[in-house]
């Protein structure tokens, strides 16, 4: 059975960077395809560090991405054709770094899995808790986008 880690990550306490976290809870208790895991990690780095040193055939973070897009844009990105991609996936206030987090695995001796990025452009990443109205409307569309990902990047 395919093994799929879908990462819900962003600090809620600074507003669309809760992004990752929200899509995470809708998804959660909803069906997904056979060996999928969704889990919201927050800012929890060292969490997610630790539960990819299981396998996994994909991991697929969600996150606010901030490309210099509309507000509520929606990215697909692959790591591995965009050296930059990790480093512009989280705003500043993030204290969960998905660079440091990835090669925190590989220094554990980890394998990492084919990875992609689901972002979302952030309207605000101010102080307070609760998505802006563009970046909320950016949820239902992810799902779909993830559900997607899972079906071309897993089945056989």
């Amino acid at each position: 059975m395919r093994r799929v880690l879908v990462a819900g990550i962003g600090n809620i306490f600074f507003g669309d960077d809760g992004f990752g976290v929200a899509v995470a809870q809708k998804l959660e208790g909803a069906p997904m395809p056979e060996g999928t895991r969704v889990v919201d990690f927050g800012i929890r780095g060292v969490h997610l560090a630790y539960e990819l040193l299981e396998p996994h055939d994909l991991l697929v973070l969600v996150d606010a991405t901030s490309r210099d897009g509309a507000p509520g844009t929606l990215y697909l990105i692959d790591p591995e054709s965009d050296p930059h991609a990790l480093a512009n996936a989280a705003p500043d206030s993030h204290t969960m770094d998905p660079c440091a987090v990835l090669a925190a695995v590989q220094q554990m001796g980890g394998t990492l899995p084919k990875t992609r990025i689901v972002g979302c452009e952030p309207d605000a990443v101010d102080e307070g808790i609760g998505l802006s109205a563009t970046v909320q409307q950016a949820i239902e569309p992810a799902i779909a986008m993830i559900r997607r990902l899972i079906e071309s990047e897993v089945t056989p």
